[in-house]
């Protein structure tokens, strides 16, 4: 009945704003995607006639599932040459159209927010065919960097989203375990908790002590588990693969409050730099500056690549100054010119 009842909907309408729980789908497939690159959902469907209402018959729905009914997105509907999209992805999404029975999605310019679960509804009037396409970002472990990061109210201030929104805002994603393992292994130790992308709870130790766990405790990672998205607060690990421009240090002849670092920069023909572009330009082109300067978060901080003494002594690291009153005319300023 509920089958016949979304077949009826879909059959009156091309917005399909209402969304049909629909029985198991018939395959569940993964994608992966980097950012800003175009990736394409399969979806073939196998109907053995579908010639019931013709070429032009066959009706298809794409949407994408949020973790609530009320979260769930219109993507593309389609029935022959009429087709559409929705929200964000009006006009970055399109249908391939290769075979009669391809009802295959290019989606364009991929961004955090398109991670996630899709669906494809397919009918020819007499069957149904549902086919479920998950979208994972892949990041090369070797060249990227994961850093610890917490806002300026604090740490543990954070539910899921808050982190996820934390780590975009520094051109950044959540990073995930593997990522997180492979930084423990090259020598990050953080005592402070953060979510990983899978909504699980971590922090890596390399030198166990005792307010971490326990001086006598071995090396690794500390697991919390998977918590509450909503309702559990930590830190964040992010995630940063590349470097898509020139960070640098803005020589100024002053030292400069929040707002002049940002229109120095500015009128230098740059924004004021991210905390993920300093820890890719740190990790990954070496860079090495031992002047404490603003970051777009309102954070102090200054990247060291080769340890000497009054510049981070004992090991290379980003280090973290604070989040010092934006109107003091202290620091310098880190700025970023995109590619």
């Amino acid at each position: 009945m509920m089958s016949l009842l979304c077949i009826t909907i879909i059959s009156l309408t091309l917005a399909g704003s209402a969304y049909c729980e629909m029985t198991s789908p018939s395959s569940v497939e993964k994608v992966t995607a980097h950012l800003g690159e175009n990736i394409t959902l399969p979806c073939t469907f196998p109907f053995e006639d579908n010639s019931f209402f013709g070429s032009m018959g066959i009706r298809v729905k794409w949407t994408k599932l949020g973790e609530e009914e009320s979260l769930t997105e219109d993507v593309l509907t389609s029935m022959g040459f009429h087709k559409k999209t929705y929200g964000s992805f009006k006009d970055r999404v399109f249908m391939q159209e290769y075979d009669s029975d391809d009802a295959s999605i290019v989606i364009t310019d991929v961004t955090m927010d398109d991670v996630g679960k899709y669906r494809c509804d397919a009918t020819n009037g007499e069957e149904d065919y549902v086919v479920d396409i998950i979208v994972e970002l892949e990041h090369d472990l070797t060249t990227g960097v994961v850093f610890p990061y917490f806002p300026h109210m604090g740490r543990y201030n954070m539910i899921y989203d808050d982190a996820v929104q934390a780590c975009e805002s520094q051109d950044a994603v959540v990073a995930n375990f593997d990522q997180l393992v492979a930084a423990w292994k090259s020598g990050l130790d953080w005592c402070n908790a953060g979510w990983l992308n899978d909504g699980t709870v971590h922090y890596p130790i390399t030198k166990p002590r005792e307010p971490c766990g326990g001086s006598n405790s071995k090396p690794g990672l500390r697991s919390y588990g998977r918590r509450d998205k909503k309702l559990f607060r930590f830190d964040v690990f992010c995630y940063v693969s590349e470097l898509n421009g020139h960070f640098y240090w803005l020589v100024q002849p002053e030292r400069l409050s929040f707002d002049e670092a940002v229109q120095a920069c500015y009128d230098d023909g740059a924004e004021i730099a991210k905390v993920g572009h300093m820890y890719a330009a740190w990790k990954l082109e070496g860079y090495d500056r031992c002047d404490a300067g603003w970051l777009a978060d309102g954070s102090v901080r200054y990247p060291i690549s080769r340890p000497r003494k009054n510049c981070s002594p004992t090991e290379a690291a980003v280090r973290f100054v604070g989040f010092p009153n934006k109107t003091m005319n202290a620091y310098g300023v880190y700025c970023f010119r995109p590619e």
